[in-house]
């Protein structure tokens, strides 16, 4: 009695597994299927252009600024103002922003480091005369022509964060994995979000090209050192009531790091920080949603559970493995017949993102280099599990020419 009790169990547990790793599955197709269908727009053209300030937090970034600020100063007014928060610099950045045209405010704190506390002393500047919109760009990001007017418009007339499609491009000498990288990259923040916006579900603050009116964004306090904080911020706002939009015409281009350090360090502070928000604010977003009743919240906390792509694929993989050797043992196949279907959808989604957004300017070769990607950022995740990271850390930057558009 005890073994068959036993056996009920352990076919139980198996059974949750796969359907843990379902879930996510099943929404990372659902996005990426649904990308492919016909655009979603909502054509919303307010009478009066809003008025735009741009911050910039910067942190020793005087080898690629100025091509970045000069992008970004031809789509502004005279009644727009671009401000450089040159934060905790100890190289010319704040003399390279003025001699292009910035305003620079320069601020040294080296207890309170990081994104969140240069965006609030920027905000901070503002208060006196505060801007219609306020958008926030990387001081390494390319903003494509039209972007800064298109989410602007788009902030301003819903009231809501908004977001432009961020990603990233190759180094000039790139490796497999970079191409891989970038399309990791493509497929969490453009086809994703794009799957999401035919629904009507809103999105996620990627950290860069993003809007906010100006009562939203100080409606919410910026200073910490969080190392996502997009991603936090998407989520207090959202419960608060101002789920973020997506802009889908729009463009920000980064660089991926040359260095195999930097690159290192770049991923380990974008997945750790994932991983630490799905583990906090999954729970928090499904409490708020049976709370306040809304359905947004339960989409926003189904897309959050999706972990990095290639942690996702690596999950399946081990999994599938133990389980399909528990169902030898046992004849007990529902697992692994789930696992097996997760791993198609998984498979199935990201070769039609991959054949609708990305085969132009990324080679077939990149899905076939997936594993070894996956292979390099093991030791990343093993990281996580024994001391994850969770101090800002400013990657290293590249003297690559940004000024291509």
């Amino acid at each position: 009695m005890v073994v068959t009790g036993l056996g009920v169990v352990m076919k139980f547990g198996l059974l949750v597994i796969a359907l843990l790793l379902l879930i996510p599955s099943a929404v990372l197709w659902v996005e990426c299927f649904a990308a492919l269908l016909p655009n979603r727009r909502v054509e919303q053209r307010s009478k009066a252009r809003p008025t735009i300030a741009v911050l910039v937090p910067a942190h020793n970034e005087a080898l690629g600024i100025a091509p970045v600020l000069k992008q970004l100063l031809a789509q502004l007014t005279p009644t727009d103002r671009l401000i450089v928060i040159a934060d905790n610099c100890s190289d010319d950045t704040a003399t390279i922003a003025r001699s292009v045209g910035a305003t620079v405010i320069e601020r040294q704190d080296s207890e309170r480091r990081g994104k969140g506390y240069a965006l609030d002393y920027g905000l901070q500047f503002l208060a006196a005369a505060p801007p219609d919109v306020v958008i926030v760009v990387d001081a390494d990001c390319l903003v494509q022509t039209g972007t800064l007017d298109r989410i602007a418009e788009a902030a301003f007339m819903s009231g809501r964060p908004t977001q432009a499609v961020y990603l990233m491009e190759q180094p000039a000498q790139p490796r497999p994995k970079d191409a891989v990288s970038a399309l990791a990259f493509l497929v969490k923040n453009w086809v994703r979000p794009q799957g999401f916006h035919t629904f009507g579900f809103p999105g996620i603050l990627t950290g860069t090209g993003m809007a906010f009116p100006w009562s939203v964004i100080r409606s919410v306090s910026l200073a910490s050192g969080n190392i996502v904080e997009d991603m936090q911020l998407s989520m207090d706002l959202a419960i608060a009531g101002y789920p973020t939009l997506f802009c889908p015409e729009t463009k920000v281009i980064g660089l991926l790091p040359q260095q195999e350090q930097a690159a290192k360090s770049q991923r380990t502070r974008w997945e750790h920080g994932h991983l630490q928000t799905i583990r906090s604010q999954v729970p928090t977003l499904l409490k708020a949603a049976i709370q306040q009743r809304r359905l947004d919240l339960l989409a926003i906390a189904l897309d959050l559970s999706i972990p990095p792509l290639s942690l996702l694929v690596m999950l399946w993989v081990a999994f599938t493995a133990l389980i399909g050797l528990a169902g030898l043992l046992t004849g007990f196949w529902l697992p692994t017949g789930i696992l097996l279907l997760a791993g198609l959808m998984i498979f199935t989604a990201v070769l039609a993102a991959w054949l609708k957004f990305g085969r132009t300017n990324l080679p077939a070769s990149t899905l076939l280099a997936a594993p070894f990607y996956i292979l390099w950022k093991i030791p990343l995740y093993f990281a996580y599990l024994i001391k994850p990271q969770t101090r800002w850390v400013r990657t290293s930057r590249d003297p690559a020419d940004l000024s291509k558009p």
